[in-house]
């Protein structure tokens, strides 16, 4: 294999160890961090300097300012978040990415081995499960070192190419060749944090006098600058069919790059020498990846005070940008919340599937509420509506049951998150059934109707009281999951035995017309299947009330202001 072909390839090798080790890392972090994640998204408030304080910790913890924005968008996309929220976070989320540049100028090169070698025995020695995600991420950190080191020993025989320094000598001289590098180089890797290490690497050789940079620091800044243009194409991809304001929020994460780096571009001297000033002294070899990394971290930092003072403009531009157009009416029973770009991040994905399965719940409480109707006032037209309803409660809990099978699958569960899904999915198919079997008891009654069935109003004004009480209790439950503390739980059990003795009396009632022939003794069998389902959707509903009580409790993943909404 000839030269070339060897530094191609050590390239590429390279970048792809660095690639691998960083998003492995990020799983591995997120796994050990835990519940600690959803504290850091718990500051996504109104306030945009915590939203901006909030963007850069969560991507402080996942290493990708991309996977942070495209949950920001995802949130916006939900409803969780507002623009300016979000906005703030996409601001916050570009300066937490500089903390891989940050970590990447260390000269940790000697120490390499040792950490892959500590980092593979605790995680192969440790019994729990956090322990063993600290060892994965030590052994990912070490990988993400290997890859660097491998980029930078491929690069060496580059410096002493003509025809490449002559290259690099144009970028160095036209500072909007070097954006438009930075640019596409982001553009193809689709990770501003791989390609700004590159750019350290090959920063740090070393030209013809074997002490200044190959590249030097007014030639990097550019190629960094487009490093910032390029990472936005996630965040627009990302927002391909989501919601205006969705689109909007990647849009102003463009413009914040867009931006900073029109404004940077007629101040990279200045900037480089502000940049040396305040980077540790020495040859500029050797200090050139801090330099970058402290470029990076200055940059995103001006640009995110100068824009989160304009935060109102932002979000004036991005609206003129992308206008709203004519409302089109949603269906109801559709899904709202899920965002299939988010499953990367679980804690913030089980949020999405509690908002969801309270949406669920609020389609079934119509359900409910139209079956008491066709019970208490016998109106036999709105049956058909109440079975379509249902059909469209099964689907839209198929696609819930879906999306959290696809977070099992994902692999990134921690064992608790892993439980807390598995209660999540008890918790739908309570609501489900309280839905179906409603539409079941409404088509019972349809059944009456169609054989001539006829319940004497006695009987029928019970089925009425039983279904109204089964209602309170159906409210009473889901609000007790929203994390409504006014819901006594006590209260809520005495309601079961309520209908529990109503089912009793009913029964009795029952036998005692069919003896006085008020009834017919033919109704005794569809009469105790109504009942049936009544005694079934009570047992749904106490399950709803002890999963209020646990850690599957739909409070445990809302945050604070929408609790008891």
């Amino acid at each position: 294999m000839n030269e070339n072909m060897q530094i191609v390839f050590g390239l590429l090798g390279g970048l792809a160890i660095f690639i691998y080790g960083m998003n492995m890392m990020s799983e591995c972090l997120q796994k050990a961090a835990g519940e600690k994640m959803k504290s850091i998204l718990a500051l996504l408030t109104k306030n945009p300097v915590l939203g901006v304080l909030a963007g850069a910790l969560t991507t402080a913890v996942l290493q990708s300012s991309s996977a942070t924005t495209v949950m920001a968008i995802g949130f916006v996309s939900a409803g969780l978040m507002n623009l300016p929220q979000a906005i703030s976070i996409i601001f916050g989320a570009n300066i937490g990415t500089t903390m891989t540049a940050q970590i990447i100028a260390f000269k940790i090169s000697d120490y390499i081995y040792i950490i892959i070698f500590v980092g593979f025995i605790i995680a192969f020695i440790a019994k729990s499960e956090k322990a063993k995600s600290i060892g994965q991420t030590i052994f990912a950190f070490g990988l993400l070192f290997l890859g660097i080191e491998t980029m930078g020993d491929v690069m060496k025989p580059l410096a002493s190419s003509p025809m490449f320094t002559q290259l690099i000598a144009s970028v160095k001289h036209i500072p909007v060749l070097g954006v438009g590098v930075g640019t596409l180089m982001t553009l193809v890797v689709q990770s501003s944090s791989a390609t700004i290490a590159v750019l350290q690497n090959f920063a740090a050789q070393a030209g013809p006098d074997g002490m200044t940079s190959i590249l030097g620091l007014t030639g990097a800044i550019p190629i960094l600058l487009g490093d910032n243009i390029g990472t936005t194409i996630t965040a627009l991809l990302a927002s391909i069919g989501q919601t205006k304001d969705a689109k909007r929020t990647a849009v102003a994460h463009c413009i914040f790059n867009i931006s900073g780096s029109f404004l940077f571009i007629w101040f990279v001297k200045p900037y480089a020498t502000l940049i040396r000033f305040i980077s540790p002294k020495g040859p500029e070899v050797e200090v050139i990846s801090r330099q970058i990394a402290n470029a990076h971290t200055c940059f995103n930092i001006t640009m995110t005070l100068i824009w989160v003072c304009l935060i109102g403009v932002m979000v004036k531009i991005v609206m003129f940008l992308i206008p709203d157009g004519r409302k089109t009416e949603s269906d109801p029973f559709e899904t709202l919340y899920l965002d299939e770009n988010v499953k990367n991040q679980p804690a913030a994905a089980l949020q999405l599937v509690a908002k969801e399965i309270l949406h669920l719940s609020d389609q079934v409480k119509k359900v409910l509420h139209d079956t008491v109707t066709v019970v208490k006032e016998n109106q036999m037209q709105g049956v058909d509506k109440i079975q379509e309803e249902s059909a469209k409660v099964t689907k839209l809990t198929d696609k819930i049951t879906d999306y959290l099978a696809g977070l099992f699958s994902s692999g990134l569960l921690t064992e608790q998150q892993a439980s807390q899904t598995a209660g999540l999915m008890y918790v739908l198919g309570d609501v489900e059934r309280i839905g179906n079997l409603s539409a079941g008891i409404a088509l019972s009654m349809k059944e009456k109707e169609t054989n001539q069935y006829k319940y004497s109003q006695e009987a029928m004004d019970e089925l009425a009281k039983c279904l109204k009480t089964l209602e309170k209790m159906f409210d009473s439950a889901t609000k007790a999951l929203r994390g409504d503390t006014t819901v006594e739980l006590e209260k809520l059990m005495k309601r079961k035995d309520k209908i529990v003795n109503l089912d009793i009396m009913m029964r009795k009632s029952h036998i005692q017309r069919v003896n006085k022939g008020k009834c017919k003794a033919s109704l005794t069998t569809p009469f105790t299947n109504i009942l049936h389902l009544i005694d079934r959707m009570g047992n749904s509903c106490i399950n709803l009330a002890d999963a209020a009580t646990n850690e599957v409790a739909l409070k445990y993943f809302l945050p604070k202001d929408e609790m008891t909404m």
